[in-house]
């Protein structure tokens, strides 16, 4: 197996995403007034997944539609012709996230798809937590693949987007041609971290906080745009947020992040099957929510080359942060 190192560097580093992620865990917003950038529109109850519901969506990055995974409808974007790229946003995100790397890939030769995952925005918002467990996610990324007519599909994942495209790997290899994750190490090193490394430990404090059972209670659908630094595209995910469901959202991790003492999980990882399929990994290194500690050894579970990209001066959302750089690499690796 061939391993591409594009640079390393240290690891103890600071940004603000895992702190303002644990604010919104542990303190209670509905009472809060937004600033007035972060104003939204009236919330939405839970708007028709159909045509209908789209009549007003910008179609310049591409057509909107819906894919069913077993009754549950998952809204797409999609632009292109070619090989099949299926695009997976993380928390608190949507399809949108992918706007600066959509373009580049369609004149790259790809039929880009960007999702809502289950949960957010247009997709549906089944309730209860077992409606979120990985395998139903990784069933929703199947689904799309077959809604396009494809038997294989680049897979590309940030955050939980990035765990389920780990997942979709692993679980359904005969899907997958090419996996490209952004900045979401690969579940066993995540989990190794969480054991062993107490940094690690105290920065995934919010995800504790959002595993409580009145999480959703304590956070404000619009405040979860306090990371996106574009005024007009952060009223794009006002609007977004409020289409999706709090609730669900949040059963990301409480159906699937680990719990301590993670005896269970730490079995689970064991018996995890390598990646059979070449990957790309993008980490921006100022992310504190996923430390890059947790790349070490990815190489050891990945039975094919894996190329992998560290970007000093972008945080969590790489995509975004350094959206130049991830779109030149992805493109890159992909047409090589």
């Amino acid at each position: 197996m061939a391993v591409e190192l594009h640079r390393l560097s240290p690891i103890f580093l600071l940004a603000p995403v895992a702190l303002a992620l644990a604010a919104l865990a542990n303190c209670s917003l509905r009472a809060a007034e937004p600033a007035a950038d972060l104003e939204a529109p009236a919330a939405a109850s839970s708007p028709a997944t159909d045509s209908a519901s789209l009549a007003d969506e910008d179609t310049s990055l591409g057509e909107h539609g819906f894919a069913d995974s077993d009754g549950v409808k998952i809204h797409y974007v999609t632009k292109g012709e070619g090989p099949l790229v299926v695009l997976i946003h993380g928390f608190p995100d949507f399809w949108y996230t992918w706007r600066e790397q959509m373009p580049a890939l369609v004149e790259a030769g790809f039929k880009v798809v960007a999702i809502d995952g289950r949960g957010f925005n247009r997709s549906d918002k089944p309730t209860g937590v077992e409606n979120y467990k990985i395998d139903k996610l990784v069933a929703d990324i199947a689904a799309v693949v077959k809604h396009f007519g494809r038997d294989k599909a680049v897979i590309v994942g940030h955050d939980w987007g990035g765990m389920v495209a780990w997942s979709v790997a692993m679980q359904r290899p005969e899907i997958v041609e090419r996996l490209i994750i952004l900045n979401l190490p690969h579940p066993r090193g995540l989990l190794r971290e969480l054991q062993n490394n107490p940094k690690q430990q105290k920065n995934s404090a919010y995800a504790r906080g959002f595993q409580e059972p009145d999480a959703a209670k304590k956070v404000a659908p619009a405040m979860l745009a306090f990371w996106v630094k574009d005024p007009e595209a952060r009223k794009k995910y006002v609007a977004a947020f409020q289409r999706s469901d709090v609730e669900a959202m949040l059963n990301y991790y409480k159906a699937n992040y680990p719990r301590e003492p993670y005896t269970a999980e730490a079995e689970q990882a064991a018996g995890m099957p390598q990646v059979k399929c070449p990957v790309l990994v993008i980490h921006g290194l100022k992310d504190t929510a996923l430390l890059p500690g947790a790349l070490n050894d990815t190489w050891d579970w990945i039975d094919n080359e894996l190329t992998l990209v560290t970007i000093p001066g972008a945080g969590h959302f790489v995509q975004q942060d350094a959206a130049d750089k991830v779109t030149t690499e992805m493109v890159r690796w992909l047409k090589k």
